[in-house]
């Protein structure tokens, strides 16, 4: 992949926006998780699209949705997933995404807008809420402590999806920890729980 380890952008009135951001590779040749030195979800939240969304969802996945290649985006805290389709190259794609990273941050754009916010809201189920606390309150802060995290993604047929981050993704023991702790404690507090996958 060739794309710049920083950049910083500035909007047509040449206002410095001292925005910076830098890409990494990830486990997953298709994604690369873009560092931005701007905030983009809070509270631990996080929004993951398979498909452009309305501008009204994420005026920034509808931005990096535009780029021809582009077949995923995950958002959370100060980062950007963006996940290409398998027979695109990172070179066609990585002066197009520092492009609309850039212009992003010039717009002075929410990364996710109410429509988002809404569906959420009005999405979670109790079960997904009682998955979420048992999340927040006791396993990412024990994960957290070696430097990885673990955010929800979503329960569908008694199985709860989620994306290992940080230390956690690529780690050669992140499947004993998944198995063995994350799944072994939900499924022993949330009954409804049968498996945890990681996406």
């Amino acid at each position: 992949m060739s794309a710049p380890t920083s950049t910083s952008a500035t909007n047509s009135a040449s206002f410095e926006l001292d925005f910076q951001m830098r890409a990494e590779r990830t486990p997953n040749p298709h994604s690369v998780k873009w560092i931005l030195s701007r905030r983009l979800v809070d509270g631990g939240s996080s929004a993951r699209f398979a498909d452009a969304p309305a501008v009204d969802g994420s005026p920034l996945a509808t931005r990096l949705f535009a780029i021809d290649g582009v077949s995923g985006v995950f958002l959370a805290g100060n980062f950007v997933t963006v996940t290409k389709r398998e027979e695109v190259t990172w070179p066609a794609l990585a002066q197009s995404l520092v492009d609309a990273l850039k212009a992003f941050a010039a717009s002075g754009e929410p990364a996710l807008g109410p429509a988002w916010e809404a569906s959420r809201t009005q999405s979670r189920s109790d079960v997904e809420e009682r998955i979420q606390r048992l999340l927040d309150q006791e396993i990412r802060p024990y994960i957290a402590q070696d430097g990885g995290d673990v955010l929800f993604a979503g329960f569908r047929d008694g199985t709860v999806e989620l994306y290992l981050q940080g230390s956690c993704s690529g780690c050669p023991s992140s499947t004993a920890t998944l198995k063995h702790g994350i799944e072994a404690r939900l499924r022993e507090a949330v009954p409804e729980v049968q498996q945890v996958v990681a996406l």
